[in-house]
């Protein structure tokens, strides 16, 4: 657990992220393309000072879920692919995170807040809430989840749901 003293929805995010193999690591910051966090090889890295949207550290805990487990180990180096990530990868992060929050228990508007993703925070919250889960087909691919026909096919509970929260 953080040093500074945080909110119970962080302290939430963050044990669920450590149950699930994903480290959380309290550093100084600077100069982060999101205000305060940073990813590292299977890590988050927290400047809790410089933490603007708590919401953004699910999102960026989705990158790592939905990155396969190799690539994981050198998120955050120089070894990583600069054309990462994909488009199927940004798009499966968030709904990644939107399954999250929705396993935690939290409001939509922590992951997607109005400054965050492009304005359209909104239209995610809108279409999510609709069962609208664009990026679906992706996350199945890569075997976290099921779509609701191929859960009753298999008995299993469709997304939201997820079947496992990381990438082999």
């Amino acid at each position: 657990m953080p040093t500074k003293e945080v909110s119970l929805e962080i302290k939430k995010v963050i044990l669920f992220l450590n149950e699930i193999g994903i480290d959380i690591i309290e550093k100084e910051l600077d100069g982060t393309f999101l205000p305060g966090l940073s990813l590292g090889p299977n890590c988050i890295y927290i400047d809790y000072d410089k933490l603007l949207y708590p919401g953004d550290i699910l999102h960026e805990a989705g990158h790592l879920a939905v990155t396969t487990s190799s690539e994981r180990k050198i998120a955050g180096t120089s070894e990583m692919s600069p054309e990462w990530p994909t488009q199927s990868e940004e798009i499966g992060a968030i709904l990644w995170s939107f399954a999250a929050a929705n396993h935690l228990q939290l409001p939509l508007d922590f992951v997607f807040h109005p400054n965050g993703y492009k304005d359209e925070s909104d239209w995610f919250i809108s279409n999510f809430s609709d069962k609208n889960y664009i990026g679906l087909p992706f996350l199945e691919w890569i075997g976290l989840c099921v779509g609701k026909d191929r859960a009753l096919k298999e008995g299993k509970e469709p997304f939201p749901i997820m079947q496992k929260w990381l990438r082999d």
